[in-house]
């Protein structure tokens, strides 16, 4: 039974980890992302990362994606469509996890 219980620990540690990495992951897009709308909309050092602790801070309204979208295209009306902010979203997720990834390996 001792396999089978450190098996079962291996698991739930790698699905705590896991979790943990996308949380980080979703969380630095997120960042990310205010940040590039902060550009589109003329803001600047401590405004931008102002508005990109906004950003982050509405992921936390519902479960999903749909509430940092809202927030973002809702801000930044027509200065870029639906496409081009969800587009952004997968990218800096891309670039978000390979940021992870480094600081992990340090």
């Amino acid at each position: 039974m001792s396999t089978f219980d450190d098996r079962e620990r291996a698991f739930e540690a790698k699905y705590a980890h896991d979790a943990e990495m996308q949380f980080k992951a979703e969380a630095r897009r997120n960042k990310l992302l205010g940040l590039w709308a902060a550009e589109l909309l003329g803001k600047t050092g401590d405004e931008a990362n102002a508005y990109a602790v906004e950003v982050v801070k509405s992921d936390f309204e519902e479960a999903g994606d749909e509430d940092v979208y809202r927030k973002v295209s809702g801000d930044l009306g027509d200065k870029a469509d639906e496409v081009t902010v969800r587009t952004k979203m997968i990218q800096l997720m891309a670039e978000a996890k390979a940021q992870i990834m480094i600081e992990v390996k340090k």
